[in-house]
């Protein structure tokens, strides 16, 4: 393989780990070529820096010094370690469980991934060489080191009573890849959980997680992130979403912690009368940043879309918003909104924010905001004067703020614990 040379130790620590472990990696001769394909492309581009306009307040390139060694396995785990104390046996008795970047606990209904390569069906097959997770290096990256991940089929009019979770966990000091494959048969029903959690007191971690989720006509799906890490740690997520006609998707992505994160999401609107709901909460404090980016792509006519977003930062803390809607000239009747908040308690807390629409149609209607500021004293006043104390006040009306993100989320249990977690960050 012939490439260039990269500029930085943790790029060229990037190529010495795939070649260190490529022949152990799970997948027969066409994953093979297609880790290799990707690997090649991510040595002629690198990590993406600044100068990647999506890329533009997550430098990676400037702020990934050094990478861990790839966990390959024999890590264990069981579900209720994996999910922490907020989500009950319930949520455990459904979790699919990955330790050290392999699956170690199975739910009926779910295959793992590093399991299912030698005989994938043609769909799996199809989607992990989707040309479209080609165009950024950190998808790029996920392909070539993936070492296991979930593999869910939900048969059409199938309705899933219980939250299906995939909970995610890893030794201190190892970096993990998973490759999550979903498809959602028409007029099916299920709300599906992604759990990452490196509890308090845990060391450095780096983690890649790359969902594609396929969802057929009719089906309704609640598709739900959880991402708490420590300072120090890495964690790039990213969902594909593809839409066929009247699909209800309703995803929810909520951050907390100190480590650097980026959640990214392309979503295509493939059929007509579908909506996409989103919402998404974090919450910083210390030197933590948490990125949000989205692509909207209305393709078809008569689609909705909102996003809402909100943010509390404290310390140096960072949030970054980016909300890029696309609405081809064939999308005519197109409904899309989009708010992000930030609220801001310390002077060295930053948060940027970029709302983008393309509008190729004429018949839409579009529109988006965004705001940050510090808590209204007004409000404070309101509160003490009628016996509040401040310091309780205060927290009313940060939780008050996030939560009505939260509040997006409607199976009860899910949005409690969210809630309980975005609680316990805020008094950390």
């Amino acid at each position: 393989m012939t490439v260039q040379m990269l500029s930085t130790k943790a790029e060229q620590a990037i190529l010495a780990s795939f070649e260190a472990n490529a022949a152990t990696l799970p997948g027969g001769a066409a994953v093979a070529a297609l880790r290799r394909a990707a690997i090649g492309a991510f040595a002629s581009k690198g990590l993406p820096s600044r100068r990647v306009e999506e890329f533009k307040y997550t430098d990676l390139k400037a702020n990934v010094k050094d990478v861990l060694p790839l966990a390959t396995g024999g890590g264990t785990s069981d579900a209720a370690t994996a999910l922490g104390a907020h989500f009950g046996p319930d949520f455990a008795a459904n979790a699919v469980v990955f330790a050290d970047g392999r699956g170690v606990a199975a739910k009926a209904g779910v295959t793992f991934l590093a399991d299912a390569l030698g005989k994938a069906p043609d769909w799996v097959s199809a989607a992990l060489a989707d040309a479209e997770l080609s165009a950024s290096s950190d998808l790029l990256l996920n392909t070539a080191l993936f070492t296991d991940g979930a593999v869910l089929d939900i048969a059409a009019g199938a309705e899933v009573a219980e939250p299906i979770v995939i909970a995610a966990t890893a030794k201190d000091g190892a970096m993990t890849a998973l490759r999550h494959v979903i498809r959602v048969g028409a007029g099916a029903k299920a709300t599906i959980v992604e759990i990452e959690r490196a509890p308090k007191g845990s060391g450095v971690r780096q983690s890649s997680a790359l969902t594609q989720i396929m969802i057929a006509d009719g089906a309704e799906v609640v598709h739900i992130k959880l991402v708490e890490t420590q300072k120090g740690s890495l964690h790039l997520s990213h969902w594909q979403a593809n839409l066929g006609a009247n699909v209800s998707y309703k995803p929810f992505q909520m951050t907390v912690g100190e480590g650097f994160v980026r959640n990214g999401l392309n979503v295509l609107f493939n059929g007509q009368h579908s909506t996409f709901d989103y919402g998404a909460a974090s919450v910083g404090h210390g030197t933590g940043h948490a990125d949000s980016s989205l692509i909207v792509d209305h393709k078809v006519p008569h689609c909705t879309s909102r996003e809402l977003f909100k943010t509390v930062l404290d310390g140096q803390a960072r949030a970054v918003f980016q909300g890029r809607v696309i609405v081809r000239p064939n999308a005519q009747k197109t409904d899309g909104k989009q708010m992000a908040q930030a609220l801001m308690l310390s002077p060295d807390a930053e948060f940027d924010s970029k709302p983008e629409l393309e509008i190729y149609a004429d018949d839409v209607v579009c529109g988006h905001g965004s705001t940050a500021a510090e808590i209204d004293p007004d409000l404070v006043f309101y509160c003490t004067s009628r016996g509040i104390p401040t310091a309780v006040a205060r927290g009313m009306l940060i939780e008050s703020f996030i939560g009505e993100a939260i509040d997006k989320v409607e199976h009860e249990g899910l949005r409690e614990a969210l809630g309980e977690i975005a609680r316990d960050s805020l008094t950390a």
